[in-house]
């Protein structure tokens, strides 16, 4: 099994995903509504796996195909649809990270909740940190079980996705 390696902030992570921003808006031009930065390296101080999450937001189907096999082309590895959520994993590494990309359509569940679960630890380092504690706990329980280590998390998510829903309506009403 592959250990889980839950590494200290790298102040880099956010250079690293506009590089990477860059590249993918020049292979699709035309095809990509927005490129976000998500997951654990996307909140600022946050330790995390040293693997830059992307949701790449894509106008239609087809340009899910199109850019697709241009991915692969250049050197991504596809996953399918291993969640059944609608959005198709790509993963590349470099030297000392990785990369994580997502396509998905403009109106992807899955994407929203990543982005309100982003938002919502950007806004309160408190619970930023909660979650940092968790993933180093988990990370060394697990010893490379990667299921224990995404399933340990997965209360942690549900609770934090319903409190920024929560604040969202709170701010609404």
């Amino acid at each position: 099994m592959r250990p889980i390696r839950v590494v200290d902030y790298d102040p880099r992570w956010p250079s690293f995903f506009h590089a990477a921003r860059d590249q993918l808006l020049s292979l699709a031009p035309g095809l990509i509504l927005a490129v976000e930065h998500i997951g654990s390296t996307a909140v600022p101080g946050l330790a995390a796996k040293p693997k830059i999450d992307l949701d790449a937001v894509l106008i239609d189907a087809e340009a899910l195909a199109t850019l697709s096999a241009q991915l692969e082309a250049s050197g991504f590895r596809a996953h399918g649809d291993p969640h059944g959520d609608g959005r198709l994993p790509f993963t590349r590494e470099h030297e000392g990270y990785g990369l994580r990309l997502y396509l998905c359509l403009e109106a992807n569940p899955a994407h929203h909740d990543r982005l309100l679960f982003r938002d919502h630890l950007r806004l309160h380092p408190d619970r930023a940190a909660e979650y940092q504690a968790l993933k180093q706990r988990l990370a060394e329980e697990a010893a490379g079980d990667w299921d224990h280590y995404t399933g340990g998390k997965s209360v942690f998510v549900a609770e934090t996705l319903r409190r920024a829903e929560a604040e969202i309506s709170t701010s609404r009403g």
